[in-house]
């Protein structure tokens, strides 16, 4: 019986992504988390940080773009912008803050597609991004936590390139 006709038949369940989840209890831990990620990133990869306004995405986002730069800079959220890119060793970065858009056809006009496959992509509110969202991403689901300033992260990913990078951040 072939692998289809056994999933239908309910016979094989169906595989859910990889998944972890860490406590980040404080700014600067999420800070030292985007920090020990940066240096796996290459161009091609794309990051989808979801969750509420004040959640943490950005502050994540910020910290992970100045780990890559030779020179850390201001990094401005690109909520009205929205997309920021910055050249750095790795490569170039785009930062992509999708709240406004109302569309997902609107994405392609910002060059968004071409970015995700020659640019390492951070991508708030990639809801907007609807079926558009690359399947490869890293999906990294930001929430409040406990205290005030911490916040709980859940990554999820289905591409085995990050089979070896989130679990060891994770530990």
């Amino acid at each position: 019986m072939d692998a289809c006709l056994a999933a239908r038949r309910g016979y094989l369940a169906p595989m859910s992504p990889p998944r972890a989840a860490l406590t980040l209890a404080s700014p600067e831990d999420t800070c030292a988390l985007a920090a020990a990620l940066a240096p796996g990133l290459r161009p091609g990869d794309v990051l989808l940080l979801s969750g509420e306004i004040g959640a943490g995405k950005t502050h994540f986002a910020r910290c992970l773009i100045q780990a890559l730069q030779e020179m850390p800079e201001d990094v401005p959220s690109p909520t009205f912008t929205l997309v920021q890119s910055y050249d750095t060793p790795a490569g170039e970065v785009w930062h992509a803050d999708l709240y406004r858009l109302g569309d997902p056809d609107q994405v392609e006009e910002l060059g968004l597609f071409e970015a995700f496959e020659t640019a390492i992509c951070l991508v708030e509110w990639p809801d907007r991004l609807g079926e558009l969202a690359p399947p490869e991403a890293l999906s990294l689901h930001f929430t409040a936590g406990e205290d005030e300033d911490a916040r709980r992260l859940e990554a999820a990913w289905t591409d085995p390139r990050w089979d070896g990078v989130i679990p060891p951040l994770a530990a």
